[in-house]
Order: C-alpha cells, then structure tokens, then sequence
C-alpha cells in the first residue's frame, strides 16, 4: 500500500503544479498570436493609408489562431476551474508526511529486526535453561553455555541499536497515524483548508507537526504566528479519538505477521532452523 500511495501522492503534487502551468501556457500561446494580430492591423492602418509600403499578403497567417490552441486553452481553462487548488493541498501534504514517517520507521524496524536477531541467542538460552528440570539438563546447559559463552554474550551496543530503534519505531509510527488519521477526515481537513485560507498561504508553505503531549497535529503559517490544531483525543468537533490503552497495542501487536514471524513467537530452532515448527 505504502509502495503505491507514495508515487500516487507525488503524481497529484505534479498534477497540481500542471494546472495552472498549462493554464499560462495555453492562455500566452492565444495572446502572443492576438499580439501579432493587433500589431499587423496596426501596421495596417498606418502603410495602408500612406501608400508606402506592401506585405507579402501571408503575413496575416502568422497571426491565426489554431484549433489546436483553441482546445488546449479550454481544456487546461476547465481543469484549471474543476481541479486546481489556489491554497493547495492539505491532504495531500499530510500524506506525505506521513509516508515520509512510515520510510523512516521501516528504516528504523531493518535495526530493530537486525539487533533482535543478534540477540536471539538470549532466546535459545532462556529456552533451554527453561526446560531443563533434572539435575542432568541443568548440567548439558551448563556445559553448552561453558563453550559458547562467547557467541551468547550480548553487546551492549547492539541493545543499545534495540533501545533506540524501537524508541524510533514508535515515534514514526504515532507520527504517521496521526497525520494519516487527519488527512482521513473530510471535517478536519476542510478545517484546515479554512484556516490556510484566512492565512492567505499554501498547504505546501504551512509547518504541520504531530505534538504527542498537546495530542494534536498542529499547523504553523508563514504569514502569523497563530496555530490551527486538530485534536486527536476528542476533545473538539472533528471525532478523532485516536489514544488506545497500552493492552490494546499490545494485543494488535501480538497477531501482526511481524510478530507471528518472529522468532519469540516461533521459537529459536524453528526461527533459525525450521525445527519444530509444527509443535507451536
């Protein structure tokens, strides 16, 4: 989905740009030829009268206008009344922020997914030391973890790598939601489209940001110094109550396909060797 809306997104910025471009174009073709025209009337009123001069009597072909150029005017004149946006768009500037965010998260989840992975060394112990019950197991443990102490000590830079991605991972995700979730709503985007236009800039010109502690996503104007923010925990008009408990997350998490894949939910020999797999 991300793959597709991306392109899509930067197609409409294009798009946008496109129909006031093709407006002026089209539009100074039909005047450049009314400017020949009225300049070969002119010289016309002055040699025609004074008897001082002659064209080659195809000149006035220079000036005609083109059916061609008729339409393309007509048609970059009605996309330019159905379609353009004078104050730009909002909507579409908060979905690409927000897939700015998801790029940065899924860079930040290839660290997390590499420190786990590092890590999982930690599962293979706790998993053996865990089922050992007899004096005997305890002691085969006790012998695997002597001779490969060194490939089971974990780094304490790769838990710092887990630490701060995982802190990353969150903080992009939230930040996407959010501008997501208001990029998704018809009222709160029409909001905000007010609140460009009374500022009398672009979409494209405000600062929009996520505050985590305010619980809205804010937009800053060029042009002032006031805020128009959207809440996201209910408390105005718009009906984004976005703020789910801990348990909630975490219960999604537990049936994503990232979790199901990984190797604390299919065990460290079926992770890392298709062993045992069908015991889960």
């Amino acid at each position: 989905m991300k793959k597709i809306l991306l392109p899509l997104l930067l197609l409409s910025s294009a798009l946008q740009a496109s129909e006031k471009d093709d407006l002026l174009n089209t539009s100074s073709d039909i005047v450049n030829q009314i400017t020949t025209g009225v300049t070969l009337v002119g010289a016309a009123t002055e040699y025609a009268y004074q008897g001082d001069a002659l064209s080659s009597g195809t000149l006035s072909t220079t000036a005609h206008i083109s059916e061609a150029q008729v339409d393309a005017y007509n048609q970059a004149l009605d996309n330019f009344v159905n379609n353009y946006q004078p104050y730009g768009d909002v909507k579409a500037v908060l979905e690409n922020k927000a897939m700015g965010e998801l790029e940065l998260m899924d860079e930040a989840i290839g660290r997390f997914t590499e420190a786990v992975v590092d890590m999982s060394t930690v599962l293979q112990v706790n998993e053996r030391i865990e089922e050992a019950v007899t004096p005997q197991q305890e002691a085969e443990v006790q012998t695997f973890v002597t001779e490969s102490a060194s490939v089971l000590q974990v780094e304490q830079e790769t838990v710092d790598t887990y630490n701060q991605s995982v802190d990353e991972i969150e903080t992009h995700a939230n930040n996407a939601s959010a501008y997501l979730a208001v990029a998704g709503s018809e009222e709160a985007v029409a909001f905000l489209e007010q609140g460009i236009e009374n500022a009398n800039t672009t979409a494209e010109q405000t600062n929009i940001f996520y505050d985590a502690n305010a619980q809205w996503v804010a937009m800053g104007y060029n042009t002032t110094r006031n805020l128009t923010a959207v809440y996201l925990n209910g408390n105005d008009n718009m009906g984004l109550d976005l703020y789910i408990t801990e348990a909630d997350i975490l219960a999604a998490g537990s049936e994503s396909e990232f979790f199901q894949t990984s190797p604390v939910a299919q065990g460290y020999k079926c992770f890392m060797y298709n062993e045992g797999c069908n015991e889960l």
